[in-house]
Formats: C-alpha cells, sequence, structure tokens
C-alpha cells in the first residue's frame, strides 16, 4: 500500500469528521484547562461495549451526577451502582467500574495510569479498551482495534477480501498514527466514519476474522440475569417473589451464578443487591 492511500484516508476523515462529527457526545468535552478527565473516559469506555451510543449518552450524563469521581464511586455500596446502571445491559460491567475504581483509589493514589500494561490490570479493561483510554484520555497513539476502526480499513483498503485478520488493519493504522499530533480526535473521526460506513454501505467488519455477532437479548440468560436485579433494585425477595417475576426455569442457576459473582448477597433465604 502505498503512502498516499493512508494521507488520502486521512484527509477523508478529518473532512468527514468536521462535517459530520458528533462533536457534543459529553465524553468528547474538554474540562475548562483543556483536559480530559480520565475517570469520565474510563465510565464512557465501560458504557459503550456492546451499547449504542444513543442509550448511553443520558445514562453516562446521570451517572456522572451520582459518582463524579473514582474517589466517590469506590467509596459507594455495590447496589447503588448496579441501580444507577440499570437499563444498559451487561451488569457485570458496572461490578468492573466499581471495582476499578476501588483499585484506583487505593493501588494508585486515585490517579489513572498511562501505560497498557497498568491499564489492563484493572478489572473489565483489556488490550483495546487500555488503547481507548490512552487515546482518549491521554492524546496517545495507542492502537486499538474495534468493529468501526474495522469497518473503517476492509472497506478501504480490504474491499474484495474475506476473513481480514486485525494485525493487517492494525499494521494500516499504525501508518495512521504514525506522526499524527492528535490521536484522539483521528479516533473520533474513525468511529464517526465506521458509524456512517455501516449504516450507508452496510458492517464490512463482518469481513474481519474478529468480528463476532451479538447473540439474541430476548430470552438468553443475559435477560434473566437483568430481570433478577431489576427486581432486587425494588427490595430483597426470597425464591417464590422472584420467581412469581422471572418464570424462567434458570432463575436458580442465574441466582448461583450472580451470588458466586457477588453481585447479590442471600441471607436467611432473601436475597438483595
Amino acid at each position: 500500500m502505498k503512502d498516499e492511500e493512508i494521507e488520502a484516508l486521512r484527509a477523508e476523515l478529518w473532512k468527514f469528521y468536521e462535517e459530520n462529527g458528533r462533536h457534543d457526545l459529553p465524553w468528547r468535552m474538554a474540562e475548562a484547562d483543556g483536559s480530559f478527565d480520565p475517570y469520565k473516559i474510563v465510565v464512557s469506555e465501560l458504557m459503550l461495549q456492546q451499547t449504542q451510543v444513543p442509550r448511553v449518552v443520558p445514562k453516562f450524563n446521570d451517572f456522572l451526577v451520582k459518582f463524579p469521581s473514582f474517589k466517590v464511586l469506590a467509596a459507594a455500596p455495590l447496589a447503588d451502582v448496579l441501580r444507577a446502571w440499570s437499563g444498559l445491559g451487561y451488569n457485570r460491567r458496572a461490578k468492573f467500574l466499581w471495582q476499578t475504581a476501588r483499585v484506583v483509589s487505593k493501588d494508585f493514589g486515585g490517579t489513572l495510569p498511562q501505560t497498557r500494561e497498568a491499564l489492563i490490570t484493572l478489572p473489565g479493561i483489556g488490550p483495546n479498551t487500555a488503547g481507548a483510554i490512552l487515546a482518549y484520555a491521554f492524546n496517545q497513539p495507542a492502537v486499538f482495534v474495534e468493529t468501526n476502526i474495522r469497518s473503517v480499513f476492509i472497506h478501504h483498503f480490504f474491499a474484495d477480501e474475506e476473513k481480514v485478520a486485525d494485525k493487517a488493519i492494525i499494521e494500516k493504522l499504525e501508518m495512521l498514527l504514525n506522526g499524527e499530533p492528535e490521536p484522539r480526535a483521528l479516533y473520533w473521526a474513525l468511529m464517526d466514519y465506521g458509524t456512517f460506513l455501516k449504516q450507508t454501505t452496510g458492517n464490512a467488519a463482518r469481513r474481519s476474522t474478529g468480528y463476532a455477532k451479538q447473540s439474541a437479548f430476548h430470552g438468553s440468560r443475559r435477560q434473566v440475569r437483568g430481570t433478577v436485579l431489576r427486581a432486587l433494585q425494588e427490595r430483597p425477595k426470597n425464591f417464590a417473589e422472584l420467581a412469581a417475576e422471572v418464570s424462567d426455569g434458570r432463575l436458580q442457576s442465574v441466582l448461583d451464578d450472580l451470588l458466586r459473582e457477588e453481585m447479590i448477597s442471600k441471607q436467611n433465604g432473601v436475597y438483595q443487591l
């Protein structure tokens, strides 16, 4: 691939972002001094995992009102965090975020570390999420790949190929990031352009070896878990009360899982957050 192709993509990304970028997303808003609050970036990245932006925005804003910092979140009961998270799904992410806040507060003096190696030691943060945090919070040219990024590079450079490996995409991405003074904004452009391509030309990321189709929610074990947690937000309940609300043969095994994960507790036959 010629360098001119990379520069052509760069120019297209900046033009698209200037004209069509989602500049008003709350996690893209700088602080008064022009910096970006790492805490807000971590919250947004955990919330955005497998969840669409329109659903995340109001929950993100409400969550920050309740828990404005790592310190406040770390001090909160997990039950309160789960209640604030309700409606986003994949409730393990809420616990991971809460655990991360506790680790950052206890082991890092309340300051988020700025290396991938340190970030991936935090609960719920893998290599790609760590890369996103480094780019968005600290403007580092960290490499990470997700579905929108795959869509852009497959559309532009692998249009006639199937089973495109992330390794091939990363090679192109590294070229794009090389010498880029604003990797944070460039990634925003990639995200927004990838979303546009999926809406207008189809999801090219399906031709990636890293693509994994999200399983159906209705009738899934995830749905049962979510229903149980919502039921317990109201008040503690025994098995019979839960069974009256959750008519599913998997209820007991779901409760056992939630107990083992310490998402809920049980005392005298009564379950609670």
